[in-house]
């Protein structure tokens, strides 16, 4: 039976991670829909009588939260939360407010003790979260607030803390394909938007929070047992891959390395390009993201299980075309029909540039829920070419900072995740209309093109002097390094059946004159 090789499990573990990562973010979007006061527009086309008896049949039903507020005699809001649109704006936000000052020390403390250990306690500490979101929920607004802002403060280690990982293990023509594992985060939220929403129509939107913290526990037991710093590191990884690992990364990748160029990573193009792509991409990225739900169910009153199912299906098409890109860009990598620059910008162009057309087009015709469907659907799929575009060049500017770097695009680029919400939250206050929404995805659509634009027209993806002190190593270097493993080990397998002949010959000369030099003493005994 062939052995699975580490970079495969590692993968594996990176996806279920994001996942968990990108569930912990979005479980609040959808809960909230029935968190709030008449559960959002669930009921508006209902009957007031009908609205009443289903309102009757929900509050019967289990939570483990509201038994012990009765058993304890604490008094809470029975029939939902009365929350206005900024408030929930703010809310759906406060993820984020926090989220972006552990960017870079996510970065300098993977460098420093390790992505497994920064990755898993990070998500895990999210997670332990989750069970206490809903009692928090219940007690009050303002702890929610906080509980949220924490949450997404401890989780902003997990995305920087990764390209550490990304730079120890991955070859540099087999990054975009890993980096894809990134948006494992897509498929969090096409997976779990509709799972969300059927738990919430069979039972209570606590019990979301349960299974997150469950989900959660059990990935984070896998994280500790199975994923490992280094390939040197790791004890069950085959010599073969740890040796082709080692010496596909021996020039760019050191173990001993100086201090940190702050000034020229602060000064560079490429790495302040990269911010704008992302900055742009998560703008429209989180817009949609945090939105949808209350967009499908407010402007064409989806119930919330349709609004489930409706708000995760772009995140499954995102995650499948960025792995079929990924694999599609390293191969243009690896025949050399692209640079790597105009492959990362190709993707850049299609995640922001591609991506911001189709919200233009929203924009105009979101009042038809069908095309509003199918816009929201191909515009996040689009966006899947992120992998191959800022996300793998970061790594490919510097693999020895590659973590910092992140953590630079990430406290900037990242900003959005809580400004977005807000604005949101001002454009639609008291005024759910397509008019509105009219505004909010013109705004992202400015965003996406002016940044892929910018990218396209100014970044470059090559391997930068500072990564390590010295000369800046060239595409091609990178290409031969690759090769420079497996043509010694040709060459070592070729010179050992020579050595092989040399000893026998020793061995065989050695005999003969052993044999003259005692015929000699018989004759001169005789």
């Amino acid at each position: 039976m062939a052995q699975v090789e580490a970079r495969t499990v590692l993968w594996y573990m990176t996806f279920m991670g994001f996942i968990v990562n990108y569930m912990i973010r979005i479980n609040l979007n959808i809960t909230i829909v029935d968190m709030i006061v008449g559960k959002g527009a669930i009921s508006s086309n209902l009957t007031e009588n009908s609205t009443l008896e289903n309102s009757t049949k929900l509050n019967e039903r289990f939570s483990l939260e509201r038994w012990f507020l009765d058993w304890a005699s604490i008094p809470y809001d029975r029939d939902g939360f009365n929350w206005n649109e900024k408030q929930q704006g703010a809310l759906l936000g406060s993820f984020f407010w926090a989220h972006w000052t552990l960017q870079i020390p996510g970065g300098i403390l993977a460098t420093k003790y390790g992505t497994k250990l920064v990755f898993g306690w990070s998500n895990g500490i999210g997670v332990f979260c989750c069970f206490l979101i809903p009692i928090v929920s219940y007690w009050s607004y303002t702890g929610l607030i906080v509980l949220r802002v924490f949450q997404g403060w401890i989780t902003g280690l997990a995305w920087p803390s990764m390209h550490v990982l990304t730079a120890k293990w991955i070859p540099p023509n087999e990054r975009s394909k890993f980096v894809s594992a990134y948006l494992g985060s897509s498929v969090g939220v096409a997976l779990f938007y509709p799972i969300f929403g059927y738990i919430i129509d069979w039972t209570r939107w606590e019990w979301v929070y349960y299974i997150c913290g469950i989900v959660g526990t059990l990935w984070f037991i896998a994280w500790q047992f199975l994923v490992f710093d280094t390939p040197a590191q790791h004890p069950r990884i085959a010599d073969s891959e740890r040796k082709y690992i080692e010496k596909s990364l021996g020039a760019s990748v050191q173990s001993a390395k100086g201090p940190t160029p702050w000034k020229a990573i602060a000064t560079s193009r490429p790495v302040w390009l990269n911010v704008v792509a992302q900055w742009g991409g998560i703008w429209g990225l989180f817009t949609l993201m945090t939105h949808a739900p209350t967009y499908f169910s407010k402007i064409h009153h989806w119930n919330i299980r349709a609004t489930g199912f409706l708000s995760g299906l772009p995140h499954l098409m995102r995650m499948i075309f960025a792995y079929v890109f990924s694999t599609f860009a390293d191969y243009l990598l690896r025949t050399d029909r692209l640079s790597r620059t105009n492959v990362r910008k190709l993707a850049t162009f299609i995640c922001c540039g591609v991506k911001g057309f189709l919200i233009l087009a929203l924009a105009y015709f979101g009042y038809n829920a069908t095309a509003a469907i199918v816009l929201v659907t191909v515009a996040t799929m689009f966006h899947g070419a992120v992998s191959s575009g800022p996300l793998a060049s970061m790594v490919d500017l510097s693999p020895n900072y590659a973590g910092i770097v992140l953590g630079v695009s990430g406290m900037i680029g990242g900003m959005p995740g809580f400004i977005s919400p807000l604005i949101v939250g001002q454009l639609t206050y008291q005024n759910q209309t397509i008019e509105a929404w009219k505004n909010v995805f013109l705004l992202s659509s400015f965003m996406l093109t002016g940044s892929g634009i910018l990218y396209v027209l100014f970044s470059e993806s090559t391997l930068q002097p500072w990564n390590s002190g010295c000369h800046q190593l060239p595409e091609s270097g990178l290409k031969e390094l690759q090769n420079l493993g497996s043509n010694k080990e040709d060459e070592e397998e070729e010179k050992k059946p020579l050595k092989a002949d040399q000893d026998d010959q020793y061995t065989e000369t050695h005999s003969v004159a052993e044999r003259e030099t005692k015929s000699k003493s018989d004759g001169d005994e005789k």
